[in-house]
């Protein structure tokens, strides 16, 4: 795409990024990622720049999942009838559903709640789809909106009132290794796909009182965010055949006996987008992996009066060639000043810049500059392929998830004792020995002001302790758990 829009903008710099909260909200609204204008609390407007983030973030999503799994899609409305079959479950959600009470003016017979998650939309449907051991694996999943009345704080694509990118999956097996088995495989899907967009990540098991309501187990993703808290960006759940009683959903062994299925569910939101840009930005705006950037490449002619023609001539040609093998680029050939639109794209995360006057012409040769390192080099055109380009993108994923990691790490630490926990809690996440009883997390969540997110899957990244200690606040046989504030 060539740009061309003649406006002047005033250049205004973002917040540092150490006033996070402050930060977020302006790179959010200045990059155009989301409008939070919308007159309804808690509900947000995608831009075009922000949702093509989006399209190219759930594309991999899609990608990764499309090996095992069909997308599907169930509708939004749930009828009060076969939401309330599953008693845990909608004890869950029961304080944040939005009820739909009325059609035109007549009052519905049955209420019919828009989705806080979809079990109770599909189960219904899985016991009429499966009825032999045949029919299982059976794995689906959709992205879609989803409601959920939110009464906390409420941050755009953090803490919402519609879930706009919610992808979520569902499985069916035939007993419960084989479900524990898809459990595993989720777990990898996840792990690729964050390693794909270059997020830091720790694998933690819940508690029992925080899994997911009508889960055997829940397992999730957390990351650190610039100012120390947790942000949930994926979970797992092992379901066993608690939903399966409730609706119902039996298969014909090869014994001709029949049994409840085992599940699981899995979902992402667009808490991924909202890690994507939090982890890797900068004082200057977005700083985005290659593969979904919305602009991999901008060019920069910078003109000089006599030599408009010639500069325009060539930045058209590295334009088509880029446009040629398949790469995001814009020409930006706008009347602002070069500075002005070098922060214009610094801001929303143009990961290669190249800049093209009367001496670069002259010799046959581009500035390049990378938007993570904001260095410049020349090189001749003639440099600029295919096989180059590739290799950039793979050193620009390296050097962007090396500094998230040691981001991450510097925000992690291990403690032994709760008065020196207490004056680190503000700053990141601890790690520490728990025996994963509700009553010291009480203790904990009461002395520290912080929550007990649950035992470390794997902590070999983040933490060089053995993985059974005393309980930090019992003395009794604990294990490698995470405390944290989190949003």
């Amino acid at each position: 795409m060539s740009q061309n829009s003649g406006k002047k903008k005033n250049i205004e710099t973002l917040p540092p990024k150490e006033n996070f909260s402050e930060w977020y909200h302006e790179v959010i609204h200045r990059a155009e990622i989301m409008d939070v204008r919308y007159p309804i609390k808690g509900l947000y407007v995608w831009f075009p720049f922000g949702f093509k983030i989006r399209q190219l973030v759930y594309g991999k999503l899609r990608e990764l999942l499309d090996k095992e799994h069909d997308e599907v899609y169930f509708p939004a409305l749930i009828p009060e009838t076969e939401l309330g079959k599953e008693g845990k479950h909608i004890k869950g959600f029961e304080d944040e559903v939005y009820w739909v009470t009325h059609g035109g003016l007549d009052e519905l017979d049955v209420k019919l709640a828009l989705r806080p998650t979809s079990e109770t939309a599909m189960y219904p449907m899985f016991k009429l789809w499966i009825r032999s051991h045949t029919d299982m694996p059976l794995r689906v999943y959709q992205i879609v909106n989803t409601f959920r009345y939110e009464t906390k704080h409420t941050r755009p694509l953090i803490r919402l009132r519609e879930i706009t990118s919610f992808k979520e999956a569902h499985t069916a097996h035939r007993n419960f290794e084989e479900a524990e088995e898809q459990v595993k495989d989720a777990v990898k899907l996840y792990k690729e796909f964050y390693d794909f967009l270059a997020i830091p990540y720790m694998v933690i098991r819940r508690p029992e009182w925080d899994k997911f309501p009508g889960a055997v187990y829940t397992i999730a993703f957390d990351t650190i965010m610039p100012d120390g808290r947790t942000l949930q960006i994926g979970t797992v759940h092992h379901l066993g055949n608690n939903f399966a009683k409730t609706f119902d959903i039996k298969y014909e062994t090869p014994d001709g006996d029949h049994e409840y299925v085992h599940q699981t569910c899995y979902g992402i939101s667009e808490r991924c987008v909202a890690a994507l840009i939090s982890v890797h930005g900068d004082d200057n705006g977005l700083i985005l992996p290659f593969e979904v950037s919305p602009v991999q490449f901008v060019i920069i002619p910078v003109l000089y009066k006599g030599k408009e023609e010639e500069v325009m001539e060539v930045a058209e040609k590295v334009f088509n060639k880029l446009k040629g093998l398949g790469y995001r680029t814009v020409l930006d050939s706008g009347d602002e000043r070069p500075g002005a639109k070098y922060y214009k794209w610094e801001l929303k995360g143009a990961t290669i810049r190249i800049e093209i006057g009367p001496k670069e012409v002259e010799k046959g040769e581009i500035v390049v500059s990378f938007r993570d390192e904001r260095k410049k080099f020349s090189m001749s055109m003639d440099e600029l392929t295919d096989e180059k380009i590739k290799a950039w993108a793979k050193e620009i994923k390296s050097r962007i998830r090396a500094r998230a990691f040691a981001g991450m790490k510097e925000k992690v630490r291990y403690f032994d004792n709760l008065d020196e926990l207490r004056g680190w809690i503000r700053t990141g996440v601890a790690i520490v020995h728990f025996c994963m009883s509700e009553e010291c997390a009480e203790v904990i969540e009461k002395d520290v002001s912080a929550g007990i997110l649950g035992k470390f899957e794997e902590a070999g990244e983040w933490c060089d302790k053995d993985i059974t200690g005393k309980c930090i606040v019992c003395g009794r046989e604990g294990y490698l758990s995470a405390i944290s504030r989190s949003y």
